[in-house]
């Protein structure tokens, strides 16, 4: 927990306590809160400067909203720290991210605060005029408010939203928070007033005013409205989100209360979609986040004095980093290759692609139906791309995989990253389901590397297929497989057997074979060892090497199939599949990620509990094939 003495925020238990709060007191609460926030994460590590951006703005929306009756539902939801700390949870923010603790995202089983899960982006507006609409029909006088980021606004799922609410008879707000844009001083105080003026009751009376007056002159009308567009022309970036139908307020500065609280009073009063403008700055109070906002996005523990310090030990080298050398070596030797991200370019491992060539790399923002489809009509036109994309956020773009990539046969290769389990961020972001839903598609392969080095051979394999083909690998670093420098891949759809049994144990132990695909393969060469079974490494989920399958089958009595994804529809499911087949009967244990949701916490410690570390593997064989050994 943090030391430092919070005095007033330590008198918070819920947003209640906010409302009798004077203004003067509501500033101090926000500092409070600033350097709460600060001391919080550099003891846990998490998202940062997200959240002190939106310091102010969760203070003055829980001052002015009776929430939890009113909904808040935050997009994307690692900037909620603060709404965490002022709804109970205060106390609890030592366990953020960790097993068994607080979430870094905000998630309905937690709070009753917590009106929506938003873990993935630009879903706010679609939820909110859900509960807006369902709280009109249910006769309920309520408010629902959604706050997105201007990154969030990027994708189309937000527009469709828009475009809904604005025909919605519903009581709807939407606060664009937008922290890639600054307002400057000399026009503050301007922004201030014109923002509370045009939110007020007697701009909105005079509006209905002028057009009853003015109606029956319809040149006259036409003009009022001319000048009402150039009047807020002078302080709105755009009158877009009016042509949606709803009534556009700002900007205003996000980081003042003076600015903030009046204005969503005047609001709370209105009827109707609408649509509340506000500029923050990432980082805002803490310079160090605010020079680097990337570096302090999701920092790890650190000494909030002295700030992030690179590790003197040189780190292992990241899957994603074996990716990001791997597109730059293959860009220069194939001059058809281009790289696409939604929107993660550093999280990918893209930045230096993009600086060696800016003309190749296409970030789209948070847009994964449109970046698959997008690389599907390259591809038409002899393109090569390569889709960076982390394997949960391709679920968005599934049906364009399917009908725009896969259909087509179209040669375009997905570099899955996050693939499994990714710890911290949990099930909102964990990559479980890739195997399962890839490998029902036709015309789809899938491959597994099991280390740093098969995940560059295999990216080469891939790219050389004239089929779209996607390669998972895990978040974080391997066992350390340095990778070749060539761009020799490894054969398509062919695995390896990488250890056999030895045949040491009593007369009569089952043959066990366990097969294993991608990074789990390590700890299943080290319970391997305990059990003298073979060991195969399998490489890809589809094509399935069946001749090996089958060989293997032949020359053992029981198989293990290992995955760190979904058992069902899994790498598992496609090695029974292929043993049906071609008739061959053996028992078949399945270990991978049970039919459930995993929750955050330490990776290592959440493939233990799954039964998937070397230890747990053991156990798992020696309960279903050895059972005669365990009292021995």
């Amino acid at each position: 927990m943090p030391t430092t003495s919070f005095p007033l925020l330590q008198t918070v238990n819920d947003p209640a306590d906010l409302r009798h709060m004077s203004r003067a007191n509501l500033k101090v609460l926000a500092a409070e809160l600033r350097a709460f926030v600060i001391e919080s994460v550099a003891q846990t590590g998490g998202h940062l400067s997200s959240n002190l951006g939106t310091v102010e703005l969760t203070v003055a929306l829980h001052h002015v909203f009776d929430t939890p009756r009113d909904r808040l539902v935050w997009d994307v939801g690692h900037q909620t720290y603060p709404h965490k700390i002022l709804t109970g949870r205060r106390e609890r923010m030592a366990s953020l991210r960790q097993l068994g603790g607080l979430s870094g995202f905000p998630q309905r089983a937690e709070s009753e605060y917590d009106t929506f899960g938003t873990a993935h982006s630009s879903t706010s507006i679609s939820a909110a005029l859900g509960m807006a609409l369902a709280a009109k029909r249910k006769g309920e006088n309520r408010h629902a408010v959604a706050i997105i980021g201007d990154g969030a606004m990027t994708a189309g799922m937000a527009f469709e939203a828009l475009n809904n609410a604005g025909v919605a008879d519903c009581n709807l707000l939407v606060v664009l928070n937008d922290n890639d844009m600054s307002i400057s001083p000399p026009v503050g105080a301007l922004n201030r007033y014109l923002a509370q003026l045009m939110s007020g009751q007697f701009y909105a009376a005079a509006k209905n005013v002028g057009k009853t007056v003015l109606g029956p002159v319809p040149p006259l009308l036409e003009l009022a409205k001319r000048l009402e567009q150039q009047a807020k022309g002078m302080v709105v970036p755009a009158t877009l989100f009016e042509k949606f139908g709803f009534n556009y307020i700002g900007p205003i500065d996000g980081h003042d209360l003076d600015s903030l609280i009046p204005t969503l009073e005047n609001i709370k009063g209105l009827k109707g979609p609408q649509f509340l403008h506000v500029v923050t700055k990432k980082g805002q109070g803490y310079k160090l986040a605010e020079a680097d906002p990337v570096a302090y996005h999701g920092p790890g523990k650190f000494d909030p004095a002295v700030g992030l310090v690179k590790s003197k030990a040189p780190p292992k080298q990241t899957f994603t980093q074996v990716f990001g050398q791997w597109l730059c070596d293959m860009a220069a030797q194939d001059s058809r290759l281009v790289g696409i991200t939604p929107a993660m370019r550093e999280g990918s491992g893209m930045v230096e692609f993009e600086r060696r060539f800016p003309e190749r790399y296409y970030d789209v923002g948070i847009a994964e139906q449109h970046a698959v489809t997008f690389a599907a009509g390259m591809a038409c036109e002899g393109v090569k791309p390569v889709v960076a994309i982390y394997s949960t956020f391709l679920q968005r773009g599934y049906d364009q995989l399917i009908h725009d990539v896969a259909l087509q046969n179209l040669p375009v290769v997905f570099a899955l990253d996050r693939a499994g389990l990714v710890g911290a961020d949990g099930a909102t972001h964990a990559g479980a389901y890739d195997i399962a839903f890839v490998r029902c598609i036709p015309n789809m392969a899938m491959a597994c590397p099991a280390d740093e080095r098969e995940c560059r051979q295999l990216l080469s394999t891939a790219f050389a297929q004239n089929q779209p083909v996607a390669v998972r690998y895990p978040r974080g670093a391997g066992v350390g497989v340095e990778p070749l420098t060539s761009l020799e891949g490894l054969p398509f759809g062919k695995g390896e057997v990488r250890r056999t049994r030895q045949g040491t144990g009593p007369q009569g132990t089952p043959r066990i074979a366990i097969l294993a695909f991608g990074t789990l393969l390590y700890p299943a060469l080290q319970a391997a060892q305990a059990l003298d079974a073979t060991v195969v490494n399998m490489r890809w989920a589809k094509p399935l090497d069946v001749d090996l399958l089958l060989e293997v089958a032949g020359e053992h009595d029981a198989l293990v199939t290992l995955e760190e994804g979904a058992i069902l529809g899994g790498a598992g499911s496609a090695v029974l599949e292929a043993l049906s087949a071609a008739q061959v009967l053996r028992p078949v244990l399945q270990l991978g990620l049970p039919d459930v949701f995993i929750e955050h916490g330490d990776p290592a410690q959440l493939l233990a509990l799954q039964g998937l570390d070397a230890a747990g593997i053991e156990r798992s064989v020696r309960a279903r094939f050895l059972q005669s050994e365990r009292g021995c």
